[in-house]
Parts: structure tokens; C-alpha cells; sequence
């Protein structure tokens, strides 16, 4: 089994990869531990918000168009509340509306699972694409020409090119003998949907707090979806709460800028941490998504991250013109180069806001919600914000 690229991971990353990978003319393999996605009513509680750039790459994948839209919601506004008031009003607050920087979203917010089904649809049409689904890895190997990598099953295949596309605890990092300590934030990422009572007019809430970050992102139908940053401790009492409990806490939470909650997916919760790597690419290996970084979900940007990464790495993969070794040296390094800035700027930014929200000292208080206010008054440098975010 000879193949000029192998993917490992077939989570959202690595299937966009492999769908961007058609005009190539590569032979590739796209390996996934866990059955293809089949189609489920109810609603997922992972969620993310993707960009307009991104959305424009999954269209030119195949799959943003066999997406059952009524289940995406666009976001037109958001709203950001800081922890004190300034300038005599209620509360420091920075509003971002796709109007004012004429564009007609500012991303959208859709299930995990729902992208998932609508990649492997499109990859299942693909050719020179060799899907091997339920299938794990259990060796790998470098050598000079290839590199090769051995089934559970026995099967053995050869690459020009690996790519880890495999999460955050990566294996196919551990294999290449990148080692990395990830910082733990000591928070817990606490999710859940739930359906409320006033309409949130496709606008996303967030509320920098002294005990974490609250996020309320519109979903469809009068919906919304909650990441909640907050201690391991309160993450732990928040899972154990009964569910009208739970709700009427978010909804305290959240000034009851929604009204009452009703709880639709049971809440569940993930540590946070960053994950910053010297190097995310090595001898005829590449690494992608969450396998290359991790960043706080304060901006709802690690998928975004991931997707630009696919993006990135099709585009020099599909332009390498008369190089006919997808594993080159040279064409991995100007992946990494092309990266390295987007990565470390979202590192670095989502890092301080972090640790800037994070503490008690009253003057980084009011120094912090100055600057939530300033920002939001100086409307040249909002713009400038609002239109990074939509790459």
C-alpha cells in the first residue's frame, strides 16, 4: 500500500485536508480510528464557530454546500462585557456587528458532527483517496525515501508524507519523538446547549468574569451553545447540579440577557491548556490542528487554527509544481514558515487575555476594562479587529 500522502486523524482538520488534497493528483490514504459519521436528529454538543475564510475552503472542498444550513447559524454581532463599569456605564462592553465593516457575518456556528457527516460525504466521492476507517496505527517508522506505518490489523503502508492530524495527545507526535510539555491553565472548558427564552438575533455573548469566561453562541431555532472557562473545583459543581439548577446559574451568569435556559444537551467538560511547538514539521512529516497547537477557546479559534493549517498545507502540497516528493524538506518548510505567525500571534493573544481576566490585582481590573472601552470607542482599530477575524 504505496501512497504519497497519509493522514492520520479524520476529525474535521484532517478530512478537510484530504478533501483540499482532490486537484493534487497525489495518491493519499486518510486513516480514522472511529467509524464514518452517520446522520443523528439530535444536536451535538460540540459546537464551533468558523469563519468566512474557512467557510469559503470548505465550500471549495465540497462539503460547506452539502451542509443542512437551517442547523448553522450565522452571527451578525457580538458583544464582549468586561467585569466592571467605566465611563459611569453598566459595564465595560466592546461590540463587533458584521454591518459595520460590510461583510454579512462574522462566522458561523455549527455542530461538530454535522461538518463531519458533510467531509466524509464528499470524501466517499473522491478519487485516488483510500479511506480506511476504524482502522489504528500501531507503528511508524522513518527512513530516507518514506516513511511507513503499520496497522492493528497488519496491513503496512508507505508515504512520501505523514500528517498528524490527530488531536491534541497526538500519536503521531509522540512517534516523531516531538516532545512537548502543554501548559495547563488550570480551567475547565464546561459545555452545553440550551434553548432561551428571547431571541439572541444571531448575536454571540461573552462576559470576561472573576471566576472564568462565558460564552453564549447562537444555534438555530432559538438556541444557544455555553463555553464556560472556569476552575477544575467549579467545573466539577457545575456537572454535578441539577439540571434547572444549572440553568438558572448560566442564566445569572449571563446577566439573564436571554431570559430563562432550558437545558437540551447534558453538560460536559474538557481541561485547557496551550500547546506551543518549536517546530510542526520534521523528515517527511507534517502535523496539523490540534496535533501542531492548542489555545484557549476564549476567541473560538482552534478550529480556525486547524483549517488554516489544511489550507496552508494543500495549497503548497497542490502548487508544488515539477517536485514530484510531497515529502521534500523544502516544501515542508515553507508550510511551517507560512504558519508560524498565525499560530504564535493567536497563542500569544489568547494567552493574556487569558491570564489578564484571570487575576485579581484592581489595577490590571481597571486597566483591562479601559481597554475593553477604548477599543470599542475607537472604531478604525474595532474594524481592524472584526476583519482579521473573518480569515
Amino acid at each position: 500500500m504505496d501512497f504519497d500522502v497519509v493522514i492520520v486523524g479524520g476529525g474535521l482538520v484532517g478530512a478537510s485536508l484530504a478533501a483540499a488534497l482532490k486537484p493534487s493528483g497525489l495518491s493519499v490514504a486518510l486513516i480514522e480510528g472511529q467509524p464514518i459519521p452517520g446522520s443523528n436528529a439530535g444536536w451535538d454538543s460540540r459546537i464551533y464557530a468558523v469563519t468566512p475564510g474557512n467557510a469559503a475552503f470548505l465550500e471549495a472542498c465540497g462539503a460547506w454546500q452539502r451542509l443542512d444550513m437551517s442547523r448553522v447559524q450565522p452571527v451578525e454581532q457580538m458583544r464582549v462585557f468586561g467585569d466592571a463599569p467605566v465611563f459611569g456605564e453598566a459595564r465595560a462592553e466592546l461590540d463587533f456587528s458584521a454591518y459595520q465593516i460590510g461583510a454579512l457575518e462574522l462566522t458561523f456556528i455549527l455542530e461538530n458532527r454535522l461538518l463531519q457527516q458533510a467531509l466524509w460525504q464528499e470524501l466517499q466521492q473522491q478519487d485516488h483517496l483510500t479511506l480506511l476507517h476504524t482502522a489504528r496505527c500501531t507503528a511508524l517508522a522513518w527512513h530516507a525515501d518514506a516513511a511507513h506505518l503499520k496497522l492493528e490489523d497488519g496491513r503496512e503502508l508507505r508515504a512520501k508524507l505523514i500528517v498528524g492530524a490527530d488531536g491534541r495527545d497526538s500519536w503521531v507526535r509522540q512517534q516523531a519523538g516531538i516532545h512537548a510539555t502543554p501548559t495547563p491553565y488550570q480551567q475547565h472548558g464546561v459545555v452545553a446547549n440550551f434553548s432561551a427564552e428571547k431571541n439572541h438575533r444571531g448575536t454571540a455573548f461573552q462576559w470576561f468574569q472573576p471566576e472564568g469566561i462565558l460564552a453564549l453562541l447562537p444555534l438555530p431555532n432559538q438556541m444557544v451553545s455555553m463555553v464556560w472557562s472556569v476552575s477544575p473545583e467549579r467545573s466539577a459543581e457545575l456537572l454535578a447540579l441539577p439540571h434547572d439548577t444549572l440553568c438558572a446559574q448560566v442564566a445569572a451568569a449571563s446577566q439573564h440577557t436571554l431570559g430563562e435556559l432550558h437545558l437540551v444537551t447534558a453538560p460536559a467538560a474538557f481541561p485547557l491548556r496551550v500547546l506551543n511547538l518549536q517546530h510542526i514539521t520534521a523528515a517527511r512529516l507534517a502535523l496539523v490542528g490540534d496535533a501542531a497547537h492548542n489555545v484557549h477557546p476564549l476567541a473560538g479559534q482552534g478550529v480556525n487554527l486547524g483549517f488554516r493549517d489544511a489550507r496552508e498545507l494543500a495549497r503548497v502540497l497542490n502548487n508544488r509544481g515539477a517536485q514530484s516528493d510531497c515529502g521534500d524538506s523544502h516544501l515542508l518548510r515553507r508550510y511551517e514558515r507560512a504558519r508560524r505567525e498565525d499560530i504564535l500571534s493567536m497563542q500569544l493573544t489568547t494567552d493574556a487575555l487569558k491570564h489578564l481576566f484571570n487575576n485579581h490585582n484592581p489595577l490590571l481590573r481597571s486597566a483591562r476594562n479601559l481597554g475593553l472601552a477604548f477599543t470599542n470607542r475607537f472604531t478604525p482599530l474595532k474594524k481592524m479587529l472584526a476583519r482579521h477575524a473573518l480569515n
